[in-house]
């Protein structure tokens, strides 16, 4: 809790929560323009399940990026001040510090989560959409961007404390939002082995295409691949905490 709290600290000047609204205010107007735009071409776009898939697919874009800006931000302060010395002095050791800026950033993504389903309700409720809220599939649009995004930190950490240059970090967060953009155009066997893909593949809402229309197609997320995307995560955070620990400094 310590080293969470200063982590919290450390960031109180460098502005991550005022460019964290921003770039969600910059993906939040789009989804609305979007919407707006489809509802008035056709009455059948004004729905829950449309306006979730879309901001599901805005993720796979968005999400990845925003990631890995706001781990940069949280990760480049010890690279930059050279400050690895001085927290191994103290009581707190490099597992902490890495579980501590792993929370922290999760802290901060689950924000822009949260900040999305109060957009869904928001939205819905201007534009007066006919159905009731589905609560249940709101939940899982929020669980299963949730897991995805727990994903892509615990890849981006790993890079972002291995790499002293962020540059690297912030080109994988950025060819991660073309991968989540364009997944929905590879083979099933191929989009699942592309971790960015997630965030469109564990939403509750798909799209079925058809010869002259569409059609919108609620579920439940997987399972099997939501429990393969946590297996990843905990993969992943083991071995990138088990490296930095014995990385020389």
């Amino acid at each position: 809790m310590r080293a969470l709290l200063l982590e919290y600290y450390k960031l109180r000047r460098r502005r991550v929560w005022a460019m964290l609204t921003l770039f969600l205010a910059a993906e939040l107007g789009w989804a609305s323009v979007s919407m707006s735009i489809s509802i008035s071409r056709s009455a059948s776009n004004a729905s829950w399940e449309a306006l979730i898939f879309s901001l599901s697919s805005m993720n796979g874009l968005f999400l990845p990026i925003l990631a890995a800006i706001v781990i940069s931000r949280i990760c480049d302060m010890e690279h930059k001040g050279d400050t690895w010395k001085m927290l191994m002095t103290t009581t707190a050791g490099r597992r902490s510090v890495y579980a501590a800026k792993y929370t922290c950033a999760a802290s901060l993504i689950l924000y822009g989560i949260l900040a999305q389903a109060v957009f869904i309700i928001g939205f819905g409720m201007l534009h007066k959409l006919e159905a009731p809220l589905p609560s249940g599939l709101l939940l899982q649009f929020t669980a299963g961007t949730l897991v995805a995004s727990l994903l892509i930190a615990a890849l981006q950490q790993w890079v972002s404390l291995a790499v002293k240059n962020q540059s690297f970090a912030l080109c994988l967060g950025m060819l991660g939002g073309f991968l989540g953009t364009t997944a929905s155009l590879f083979p099933a066997a191929v989009r699942k082995a592309v971790v960015w893909s997630y965030y469109l593949d564990l939403s509750p809402v798909t799209y079925h295409y058809q010869a002259s229309a569409g059609s919108y197609i609620t579920g439940t997320i997987p399972a099997l691949q939501c429990i393969a995307a946590l297996i990843i995560t905990l993969l992943l955070y083991v071995c990138g905490n088990a490296h930095i620990s014995r990385q020389a400094i």
